[in-house]
């Protein structure tokens, strides 16, 4: 047997070498196709990409053509380079630049040597390209922008790297790809498929038909449409009451959790980003580090709440029973939470019950019914993890899921965050009293914010926000058709809900109802400090508003947010007001609030944010050059002892 086992093991092998050189040469014809690729030349047909609609099937993205110059470094013959600069205007030392690069990508393969040229650029081109061996055009269509809104929505396209054509073969050199928001979440599908045609040549390098009779080729499938949940006039219109303000305004249909406009300040117009001046005003955006227009602070922008924040720690509340409607707290300008420590409330004082705590908006009634929440359980740790888990069934302090490539968690504390604190432990629930107003650790995004407002309108539940309303020939994610239900019983929303509304009536924001529509809202103001040469500075307080309409049978949920707008009341409070009757009716009928709002500015607010910025980073470039003069001159010194001692000797 074992005389047998070597010379099977041969024939066995012999025989898969064989049948394995058979199939390669005789049956799959790719590898022949790839064998004669020196005489093959593989174009590129390129698809438009999708069009983009809103929710009310208007047109917001669409495509205009483009012309790419190719070039392939081998082919290059008899080039007259100083008539060929002249036409493109580039200079000498561009084109040998841009043809370095090439090379380097590959000598035999098309790469891009200039890009998007516009009609005038092509055709000028175009007359002379027969003189200019190895260049050729390359069509491709670049977005044309509708609207001078929605910039964070969109994102834009750019070419590849060459990291992402490492990572993914369908992509080469000049393609190009979509970058932040839709454009990037959605890239597949507005892609299309790119068609490809293989062209044979003889042995003159001359074109002379297609191989194989067109056996290989593939037809360009353009990208499909997708609409998105946004309405346009909505967008349209937060963005201008925006203007001159820095935050963010997201609003949600409570019933399907469908994003009706995600407004971030400021932005800029997408258009600026199409064509041959992209690069150049990309950088500008995004040098600018004190407006950042290229944050979408919507998404991404981690506030602490405020007083919207009080809503949750009224609901935990009622959940763990440890207050209810009749429950009554009485209010001496503040609550007392330890020896010299106070927590000031404006609310007018009194004894308070949950609707006139949420109305007037009392720091001590949240304050005794968050140590409640807490001191329920044996420990702190028990009660603020048990506190903890109510609110993350709202989507707190995690990913939310939707359908956009940016986004933050915000912060949801927990015991193991106040054993990071306190690693000796010791500690109380008057040391996390902040909580209770939505300061202390907690910090949501806007978006968080919006959503809990429409969890709230819905009496205990909500669907994933999302961006995608409809995608041509393809169903949406079932995710975003999902709902998902807090741990709160929903009994314990209607009382809430008739504080919110009571807001509108006797509380804080009395002057900001909209006629013919119930709103339930809450104002917030959260104090605002930043880090400035290493010491932390106290702001203008960050304005907030959260609300939804009408109280029956809702249709919005808004989250407006508005850094070092002061009190919720003053901006952020009007702009939702507007915002909401411009939904709902259709049109504004307070023009002097709307006249208001438009005209508000808060730049020099960000001015004395900027001047101390720049002050403190003058002081800090003062002191650095001082102390290098200080060892320039030690050097100097320690030089000229050296050659006085050097000389003396």
């Amino acid at each position: 047997m074992r005389k047998l086992l070597l010379p099977g093991m041969i024939i066995v092998s012999a025989i898969l070498i064989i049948a394995r050189l058979f199939y390669l040469q005789i049956i799959d014809e790719e590898l022949k196709l790839k064998s004669e690729n020196i005489s093959i030349k593989i174009k590129y047909e390129y698809p438009e990409r999708g069009y983009i609609y809103d929710r009310n099937g208007n047109l917001l993205v669409a495509n205009q053509p483009s012309y790419d110059i190719m070039v392939v470094p081998r082919e290059i013959k008899n080039l007259d380079t100083l008539e060929f600069c002249k036409l493109l205007n580039i200079t000498k030392e561009d084109f040998q630049k841009r043809l370095d690069k090439a090379v380097v990508y590959s000598p035999l393969l098309p790469s891009v040597f200039l890009g998007q040229l516009n009609k005038l650029e092509y055709a000028a081109f175009q007359e002379k390209e027969r003189k200019f061996e190895g260049f050729y055009i390359q069509k491709r269509s670049l977005r044309d922008y509708q609207v001078s809104v929605g910039a964070n929505v969109f994102g834009f396209i750019t070419q590849v790297n060459d990291a992402i054509i490492n990572k993914n073969p369908y992509y080469k050199s000049g393609d190009l790809i979509g970058k932040q928001g839709v454009e990037e979440m959605y890239e597949e599908i507005l892609r299309g498929q790119k068609g490809v045609k293989h062209i044979q040549r003889d042995r003159f390098n001359r074109e002379i038909g297609p191989y194989k009779e067109g056996k290989y080729d593939t037809i360009a499938l353009q990208g499909k449409d997708i609409t998105l949940t946004i309405d346009a006039e909505l967008q349209k219109y937060g963005e201008a009451l925006m203007k001159n303000k820095r935050g963010g305004i997201i609003a949600i249909e409570p019933k399907t959790g469908e994003i009706l406009c995600l407004v971030t300040a400021p932005s800029y117009d997408p258009a600026i980003l199409v064509g041959r001046q992209r690069s150049r005003n990309y950088t500008k955006l995004y040098n600018d580090s004190i407006a950042k227009p290229l944050y979408d602070r919507s998404l991404l922008a981690e506030y602490p709440p405020g007083s919207p924040f009080k809503i949750l720690t009224a609901l935990a509340g009622l959940q763990e029973q440890v207050i209810d409607t009749s429950t009554a707290f009485a209010c001496r300008g503040g609550f007392s939470y330890g020896r010299g420590r106070f927590m000031r409330c404006h609310c007018g004082g009194g004894m308070r019950k949950l609707h006139m705590g949420i109305a007037k908006s009392c720091n001590t009634y949240f304050a005794n019914a968050y140590l409640r929440s807490i001191d329920k359980y044996s420990t702190p740790s028990i009660g603020v993890d048990h506190w903890s888990q109510h609110l993350k069934t709202f989507g707190l302090g995690q990913f939310m899921g939707y359908d956009l490539p940016t986004g933050r968690r915000g912060n949801l504390p927990t015991s193991k965050t106040y054993e990071r604190i306190y690693p000796n432990g010791g500690w109380r629930s008057t040391a996390i009293i902040s909580n209770s107003i939505g300061q202390g650790e907690v910090l949501m995004t806007p978006i968080q914010l919006a959503n809990m407002m429409a969890t709230i309108a819905n009496r205990g539940y909500y669907y994933t926000p999302h961006i995608i309303k409809k995608i041509k020939g393809k169903p949406i994610d079932a995710k975003f058709r999902t709902k998902h239900t807090t741990s709160i019983d929903p009994k314990y929303y209607k009382p809430v809900v008739e504080g919110l509304a009571e807001v509108y009536k006797k509380g804080t924001a009395y002057f900001l109802g909209v006629e013919g529509i119930e709103m339930c809202g809450k104002t917030g103001t959260a104090e605002n400090f930043a880090k400035i040469n290493g010491k932390r500075v106290q702001l203008e307080d960050h304005s907030i508003f959260v609300a939804f309409a009408p109280k029956n049978d809702p249709k919005i949920a808004i989250a407006v947010f508005v850094e070092n707008g002061g009190y919720g009341a003053t901006i952020a409070g009007p702009i939702t007001s507007l915002m909401v009757e411009k939904y709902i009716k259709g049109k504004v009928t307070n023009k002097v609030r709307e006249e208001n709002m438009m005209n508000r500015s808060l730049q020099h607010e960000y001015n004395k944010f900027s001047r101390k910025y720049v002050d403190s980073m003058y002081r800090i470039k003062v002191r650095k050059d001082s102390v290098q003069r200080v060892k320039n001159q030690k050097k100097l010194d320690s030089i000229k002892k050296a050659q006085t001692t050097s000389t003396s000797v």
